[in-house]
């Protein structure tokens, strides 16, 4: 038994215990479940929607202003502290982590979509548009609630010496031990279910990747293979740690994702991406704050921004503690300033470019047929029927399935580095107990929910779950405000002395 975790460790116990619950009570009362989870985060949209909006625009503003300030001077470790990690390490870590396989999703897809179907009226042209709406979703205001955790918890954690735990940020005002426990126990439950959304839309990707090469029928079975090795690489990354598993598979990723960017990129019209790139980058600047206000003529009526953007920052915010906090982790020796311009800035312009060769080519391609028959519409097929028309298409699809992979491997690993840090008293180099617990029962949740997706054919397990970070990521939007102002009044605080 010594072998084992302690039972006296609650954190990891209560997490894991209302985990199985919840799963219990999905798979006894499946619609039941779906329909409080649909009425629930239609509720949470209806209601906070905005309040999501207004946080988004807050937070860049915020972490800008932080970043330009004396505070932004301060080092996370020692004065004299040098970066642990390389510039493009560091960077291929907090990519792979934050965004990974949503970039091959969505490369495609959802700027056609934009195209097709614009948000508001605009003198632009619809292909700029698509763009420029397109950049908002994946851009600034993303990687500002990840920057913000990041900012935050690695204050506390290298700055403050605490321990790596969502609750160490606040733990000076909050002194309520169950509050602070709560707070913990609700960061691992979003991240775990994050994990299971993941996998579940990343393994349905893979499906449609492989259904449209080799135009089969891949059902459950392949499913649940894919996720089984997915989760095995995860698990041997995360059992390596940060410098032998997860670094090495992030630039390796990054690497591979740039050879593909490359490719189409020469292999399209240059100059046209190139315009199309400089221009919805030059209007998403000057258009970002009445579009995070959804203000006057750039306000998408509620129908869209609950289909698309309040569904986007919902997830981010879903994502944003487990993701922040690995960013914090892998950020010692960089100042706050480094950090947090780093984190808006670098990953939001290299989306940008990937979002502007994928749809520009596919805009060209849809001028080129003369009509659109909605070839780009399914999520999980558009990046595959779009390398169709290139040349080596066979060679790109494999290599984009096999990318999907381990951009996925990377998203869990890292995930699962996180959890065991969380329920191993908040080391930064937790257990490996912790480390094979959290991978084996990561797995056994995905799969269960996979399984029950089938039993139940008229209930989209997958989307009720992603509709669940909706409303896990409420009180994360509530608490970032109360987390923040206590970061300030410390962080202020402490420049004085």
């Amino acid at each position: 038994m010594s072998g084992l975790p302690k039972l006296k460790n609650p954190l990891l116990f209560l997490s894991i215990g209302i985990i199985l619950l919840f799963t219990l009570v999905v798979f006894f009362a499946t619609e039941a479940s779906y329909i409080v989870i649909e009425q629930a985060s239609l509720w949470v949209r209806a209601y906070f929607g905005y309040y999501y909006l207004y946080l988004g625009l807050g937070c860049v503003l915020l972490l800008l202003g932080v970043a330009f300030s004396p505070l932004g001077k301060r080092k996370l470790g020692k004065p004299d502290e040098r970066p642990e990690h390389s510039l493009w390490a560091w960077t291929a870590m907090l990519y792979s982590a934050g965004m990974g396989a949503g970039i091959l999703l969505r490369a495609v897809q959802e700027p056609v979509f934009m195209q097709q179907n614009p948000p508001f009226p605009s003198n632009l042209e619809p292909e700029i548009l698509a763009l420029e709406f397109t950049f908002y979703q994946w851009g600034f205001t993303a990687w500002a609630f990840y920057g913000l955790f990041a900012m935050v918890i690695g204050y506390a954690l290298f700055v403050r010496k605490k321990k790596v735990l969502v609750s160490s940020a606040i733990d000076n005002t909050i002194t309520n031990k169950l509050a602070r426990n709560g707070i913990d126990i609700m960061t691992i439950i979003t991240t775990v279910f994050g994990l299971i959304a993941a996998i579940g839309l990343g393994t349905a990707q893979i499906n449609g990747g492989l259904n449209h090469l080799f135009d089969g029928d891949f059902g459950l079975g392949t499913t649940l293979l894919l996720a089984t090795v997915i989760s095995s690489i995860a698990f041997y990354s995360a059992w390596q740690g940060v410098n032998k598993g997860i670094k090495v598979i992030s630039k390796f990723n990054i690497l591979v994702t740039l050879i593909i960017l490359l490719f189409v990129f020469f292999a399209s019209d240059m100059g046209a991406i190139l315009l199309s790139f400089a221009k919805a980058t030059f209007h998403y600047v000057i258009d970002f704050v009445p579009m995070s206000l959804a203000i006057g003529r750039y306000d998408p009526g509620m129908g869209f921004l609950t289909d698309w953007t309040f569904y986007y920052w919902a997830f981010w915010l879903a994502w944003a503690p487990f993701t922040g906090i690995f960013i914090a982790r892998i950020s010692r020796g960089r100042t706050l300033r480094q950090l947090l311009l780093g984190v808006m800035i670098i990953p939001s312009l290299g989306t940008f470019f990937w979002f502007s060769v994928f749809g520009a080519s596919a805009f060209e391609l849809i001028e080129s047929w003369g009509s659109y028959q909605n070839e780009f519409g399914n999520v999980f097929s558009s990046i595959f029927v779009f390398f169709e028309h290139y040349p080596f298409a066979t060679v790109l699809n494999f290599v984009t399935i096999f990318l999907l992979i381990s951009f996925l491997v990377t998203s869990v690993d890292s995930a699962v580095f996180v959890l065991s840090m969380f329920t191993d008293k908040g080391k930064q180099h937790p257990s490996k107990r912790h480390r094979l617990l959290w991978s084996v029962f990561v797995l056994l949740a995905t799969m269960a929910l996979l399984v029950l997706g089938n039993v139940k054919p008229d209930i989209d397990v997958l989307q009720a779950v992603q509709k669940l970070l909706i409303i896990t990521s409420l009180p994360f939007a509530l608490f970032m405000v109360v987390m923040t102002a206590i970061f300030l009044f410390e962080g202020i605080k402490n420049l004085k002395r």
